[in-house]
């Protein structure tokens, strides 16, 4: 058993991460300032012995240092979330996103601590070599569009990630998240799953963006935690980077369609261009897939859950919730 620490453990993944791990038997502690997480993911555990709640920011480097003293892992989630919070808020982000990982590295290394740093698909940038592979080149916009800020901040800190391994044989490990869905997860700040979940059990039409047929790769949560758990406790993994997702495709417009089918809905579906949600000038990827060969040769990795179910569990959280308030929905 041991002592974790999940750097923005109150949002989606790390909520879910924290679960797990307790469930395990160890100690969390998770840090988090509710930019993007909620109090609310973590209710059920407050109040377990094993469990231990602190509002800050990672960028408090007297808190970073107290906490990684006292853990044995560390999980560093705590990031911006959403390319719609970038484009809305990119010197935050970017701020938010690079500095938090220095200081986070810098505070483990001190203290010898074996991290997981999470970076991003994002980093993939504009690359048209599908599927993706860790050692595949990066190719990015302009520093002009806003779009490649957090994909830049990503990058640079799996740069810094590499450099600790590298001088100061710091066992860090890095996972490049594709695409996680499930419960908890909110469309606020442009998920595609839950905004169509949401609009779907409304009866409101399901927004799609530009013509559809850009093509993504969904996750269940709970894949993904295995995979976390996993490559931190897996020595191999240290100096490596690490995708994690799923390789099944699906169109943007296949997915709407799916949401309607799976919630029984009778909402329509619409198409708006890129540049009446985002502005004149933004870029999207047509294709964006991982390949797990890595993950699947370190770690045994093999999500199994698959889109349908994530959409269900999606729904049923959210019927769940409007339940419990009293709220009427469509679907």
């Amino acid at each position: 058993m041991y002592n974790a620490l999940l750097t923005g453990g109150a949002g989606f993944i790390g909520s879910h991460l924290a679960e797990r791990l307790i469930a395990d038997g160890h100690g969390v502690t998770v840090v988090d300032d509710f930019s993007t997480g909620r109090r609310s993911n973590l209710a059920h555990l407050e109040g377990n012995r094993r469990f231990r709640l602190i509002q800050g920011s990672v960028l408090d480097q007297a808190l970073m240092e107290d906490t990684i003293r006292e853990a044995d892992r560390v999980f560093h989630l705590a990031s911006p979330v959403g390319v719609r919070l970038i484009m809305e808020e990119p010197v935050k982000s970017t701020r938010s996103s690079f500095q938090g990982t220095s200081v986070v590295l810098e505070c483990c290394a001190r203290h010898r601590k074996r991290v997981l740093v999470t970076s991003s698909s994002e980093v993939y940038g504009k690359g048209i070599a599908v599927p993706f592979r860790e050692d595949d080149d990066t190719v990015s916009g302009p520093v002009s569009s806003r779009r490649w800020a957090y994909a830049c901040a990503k990058a640079l800190g799996e740069f810094l990630a590499l450099a600790h391994w590298r001088e100061d044989h710091l066992p860090v490990a890095i996972v490049r998240l594709f695409n996680t869905v499930g419960p908890r997860q909110t469309g606020q700040y442009g998920m595609v799953v839950p905004r169509f979940v949401e609009a779907a059990l409304a009866g409101e039409p399901l927004t799609v963006y530009g013509d559809g047929e850009q093509r993504r790769c969904f996750v269940h949560v709970l894949d993904v935690v295995e995979g976390l758990v996993r490559i931190l406790e897996q020595p191999a993994c240290c100096g490596q980077i690490i995708n994690l997702g799923s390789d099944r495709e699906i169109s943007i417009n296949d997915l709407a369609k799916l949401v309607v089918e799976v919630t029984g809905s009778r909402s329509v579906i619409r198409h708006v261009p890129y540049s009446a949600v985002y502005g004149e000038g933004f870029e999207d990827m047509l294709r964006r897939v991982p390949c797990l060969e890595r993950a699947a040769r370190l770690i045994g990795y093999n999500p199994i859950r698959d889109l349908r179910s994530v959409v269900a569990d999606v729904a049923a959280e959210r019927r769940n919730a409007a339940l419990a308030r009293g709220a009427p929905h469509e679907a």
